[in-house]
């Protein structure tokens, strides 16, 4: 298996492309030209964009519901597109522990967004795990609670 930290950046990297661009083009194609992922990494970037293309909007929806005093649109691009890729992760990505989709995005906000871009990250996506009833698995598997089915 391929590093999914790092296509965890390059899925973020080619969200925020999107968000620039408004859409696919050229810019897509040239992204991987340089790069030399192997085959699950490359797999599981894609798989983490189309997600969020696919769900943008219901993801915007979630961002808007818990981000209090926020608009979507008014936030920086790195902050939402790090806030999309979590929320695709712990809704769509069964197979992603909740834990690792929380410090994964955490550690993308230090080092793609500003000083406060983590705290935010992280405030937002622990609000939705901690408050969503969709994510009661995600949630009892984060505390090591054991499920009874």
């Amino acid at each position: 298996m391929g590093s999914r930290h790092q296509a965890r950046e390059w899925a973020l990297q080619i969200l925020f492309q999107y968000d620039i661009h408004k859409g696919p083009g050229l810019w897509l194609e040239e992204f991987w030209k340089p790069l030399t992922p192997d085959e699950d990494t490359k797999i599981f970037a894609e798989r983490v964009v189309a997600g969020v293309l696919e769900k943008r909007e219901e993801l915007d929806q979630l961002i808007g519901t818990y981000a209090t005093n926020w608009k979507v649109s008014r936030m920086p691009i790195v902050d939402r597109n790090i806030l999309r890729a979590g929320l695709y992760e712990l809704f769509w990505m069964v197979d992603v522990p909740a834990k690792v989709t929380l410090n994964e995005a955490v550690e993308l906000a230090k080092g793609f967004g500003d000083e406060e871009a983590s705290k935010f990250v992280n405030g937002i996506l622990d609000k939705v795990l901690a408050t969503d009833t969709r994510l009661e698995r995600k949630r009892k598997a984060a505390l090591g609670v054991r499920s009874k089915e």
